[in-house]
């Protein structure tokens, strides 16, 4: 079952609980110390327990916590996540880092799998599964982290820029779907942010990264944040089926 981290001792109204995946990373993390204001937390984590752990504890006197694990990559990874959330969902951050780096001619099969598993797949069957309770309720938001490679493609990231551009056509569609039953899907296109993600390229290449960057800089992950606590909020009532690009002016 979900472990149950910690709660405020303050009496709360009825605070509404958002499932962050990829809660372990960079991003994810940022993500929920933003929200723990304003939701109650199930974080989603797969490799990096100590991380979430220790996220967990960080806001424990925020807000409610719950932690659940599984490999969005595999075939039973949804359901294997479900089975340990013990509280009703009302909010989605579909966040997942891994990317896939190389010429498409040399991806296997299982590597194209699990992008496709990770990335496509899961999310459509985990947002099939939390919907109907939203439908009841008439209301809900979802939240799913793109990426600027969905947007425009890029060289030897084929792959990725695949999942994350059906990612995109998935939250345009969604929308029009779940509109009239009080329920806003979008996305988040980040560009360059300084998370370990970038921890593959040299210093000569971030720099000629930032270079291409009207704002001169790399992303931070609270600037992310910021735009998945504004998507999901009340500021937002009126947005929907929206990719919103955070890469500082890049790829315009």
């Amino acid at each position: 079952m979900g472990a149950f981290i910690g709660q405020t001792e303050r009496k709360r109204r009825k605070v509404k609980t958002v499932l962050i995946t990829g809660a372990s990373g960079g991003i994810g993390k940022e993500i929920a110390r933003t929200l723990s204001s304003h939701y109650r937390l199930v974080l989603h984590y797969h490799r990096n327990e100590e991380s979430v752990r220790a996220l967990a504890l960080e806001l424990e006197n925020q807000t409610e916590v719950f932690v659940v694990s599984g490999d969005l990559s595999k075939e039973n990874g949804v359901t294997e996540i479900l089975q340990q959330i013990v509280v009703p969902i009302d909010a989605l951050v579909y966040n997942c880092g891994k990317s896939q780096y190389g010429l498409l001619t040399d991806v296997s099969n299982e590597e194209l799998s699990d992008m496709l598993m990770l990335h496509v797949q899961s999310p459509l069957r985990l947002v099939r599964e939390l919907l109907p309770s939203m439908v009841r309720k008439r209301e809900g938001s979802i939240v799913l982290v793109s990426s600027i490679w969905g947007l425009t493609g890029a060289s030897c990231e084929t792959v990725y820029s695949t999942v994350k551009g059906a990612q995109n056509a998935f939250v345009k569609a969604l929308a029009k779907e779940v509109g009239l039953s009080g329920i806003r899907v979008n996305a988040i296109a980040p560009g360059v942010i300084d998370t370990p993600m970038v921890a593959d390229f040299n210093e000569e290449e971030k720099r000629m990264m930032e270079e291409e960057i009207p704002l001169g800089r790399m992303g931070r992950p609270d600037e992310v944040a910021n735009v998945a606590e504004f998507l999901l909020s009340d500021k937002a009532s009126y947005i929907t089926g929206q990719i919103i690009s955070t890469n500082g002016g890049w790829y315009t």
